[in-house]
């Protein structure tokens, strides 16, 4: 009889941490899920709102911060044309495009007192200039400075907000 009690013995013991060792893997197996899908639920959360933000800000019109304004002026036989008449203030980005059949170049100035003239060198016929300035608000003369162009018509008026 003995032997049987302890095997029946053996056999209940076994069961118990049978089924201790079940509800603690349950256990894990139920919290690992739930971790897992924490994770994924904020990942996803994350992604979606890198993708979003972009597309939104894109969608939007925004600019962002750093970019440049930027205006084109046209040079030609004796005139300057402007591809919009204002830009906001700050990083800016001014294109000489020489239209004409002689060479021109472009100075820039803010009216008022202290004033700083930028330039653009000569740029032959079909050529392109570039000037990269930080630009106050203001209202900036534009001009070419070869010989009598100025006083020929090559001049225009930028505003700077």
């Amino acid at each position: 009889m003995r032997p049987r009690a302890r095997s029946r013995l053996c056999n209940d013991q076994l069961q118990s941490r049978f089924a201790a060792r079940r509800r603690s893997v349950c256990t894990l197996v139920v919290a690992g899920i739930g971790a897992i899908m924490l994770m994924a639920g904020t990942a996803l959360a994350t992604i979606s709102c890198k993708v979003a933000s972009p597309a939104a800000a894109a969608g939007a019109g925004v600019i962002a911060r750093g970019d440049p304004a930027r205006v084109q002026v046209t040079a030609d036989e004796f005139r300057l044309v402007l591809s919009r008449s204002s830009i906001k203030a700050g990083p800016a980005i001014v294109e000489l495009v020489n239209l004409g059949e002689d060479e021109h170049d472009l100075a820039l100035r803010r009216a008022g007192p202290g004033a700083v003239t930028r330039r653009i060198n000569v740029v032959t016929p079909g050529g392109i200039g570039e000037l990269s300035a930080r630009l106050r608000t203001g209202r900036f003369v534009l001009w070419c400075t070869l010989a009598d162009h100025r006083a020929r018509g090559m001049r225009a008026t930028l505003l700077v907000r």
